[in-house]
């Protein structure tokens, strides 16, 4: 019996050290997994800010989108009114000019009745009759209403987003109407369609060109501000901070002012 005891003291004695390194072994695993879970931790948060972040952009990206959609439908409408007042001005004049020929009807109406005094006949002569407009030394006048129309096809190619269309019928209506209250405006939907077909150097040119030749006109503002959304389009922020400053140093009080400060303290 006491053989079996020292035998049983041997066995102990010997499988202690395989024992101990079960054991120490198992506790090292554990310390090793608590350090992948915490690794996996922090990679999950990561993943997190990361997928809140992809968010936030896609909503940036998003309301960007709507941005853009509701400046190009404010222009639509802004070209729409420009029609309306453009026709009622035109109604307006022409219904002053029908006046002015009733009343030179009536004139002429009253002279023809009046009793013409008996005079010799003067010798014939060769038929040089002159028409009335080179009689007057007047070159026949363009109807206003022909100018609207051609004016409003040019701007519904446009509100139709056709805008290789637009700018044809734009570039027409300028060719025949060089001198009407519209020609500036022409001008600034042919850099704005430019600029809609993300051709922002030649919608750059073409806006350059309406500061030169319609220094006065109201569209100035709004070509200015188109002016410097191209040249942020082209990476040139310097320029394009420049034309923000002198557009709210140069037009107070206009919208194109108004969103020119806004894009201004982006900016800075």
């Amino acid at each position: 019996m006491r053989r079996y005891g020292l035998i049983l003291v041997g066995v102990f004695a010997l499988a202690q050290p395989a024992w101990a390194q079960l054991f120490g072994n198992s506790t090292e695993l554990t310390r090793q997994i608590q350090a992948l879970q915490q690794r996996v931790e922090a990679i999950d948060a990561r993943l997190g800010k990361l997928e809140s972040s992809m968010q936030q952009n896609e909503q940036l990206l998003g309301l960007l989108k709507e941005v853009e959609t509701l400046k190009t439908e404010i222009a639509k409408l802004r070209g729409h009114a420009e029609v309306q007042v453009h026709q009622l001005d035109t109604l307006g004049k022409r219904q002053n000019d029908l006046y002015a020929d009733l009343d030179q009807r009536v004139a002429d109406l009253a002279k023809a009745a009046k009793p013409a005094p008996v005079a010799e006949a003067p010798p014939a002569a060769p038929d040089t009759a002159v028409p009335p407009a080179a009689a007057a030394g007047k070159s026949p006048q363009l109807d206003p209403l022909l100018e609207s129309r051609s004016y409003e096809a040019a701007l519904a190619q446009f509100r139709e987003a056709n805008y290789p269309a637009a700018i044809v019928g734009f570039n027409g209506f300028i060719k025949a109407y060089p001198d009407s209250a519209l020609a500036s405006n022409a001008q600034y939907w042919i850099g704005y369609s430019y600029y809609a077909l993300k051709d922002y150097k030649t919608a750059l040119a073409h806006q350059q060109k309406l500061l030169v030749l319609y220094p006065a006109s109201n569209k100035v503002p709004d070509a200015l501000l188109n002016i410097a959304t191209s040249q942020l389009a082209l990476d040139d922020t310097v320029s394009a901070r420049k034309t923000l400053e002198d557009l709210v140093a140069k037009h107070p009080g206009t919208q194109a002012a108004t969103l020119a400060a806004r894009r201004l303290s982006t900016l800075k």
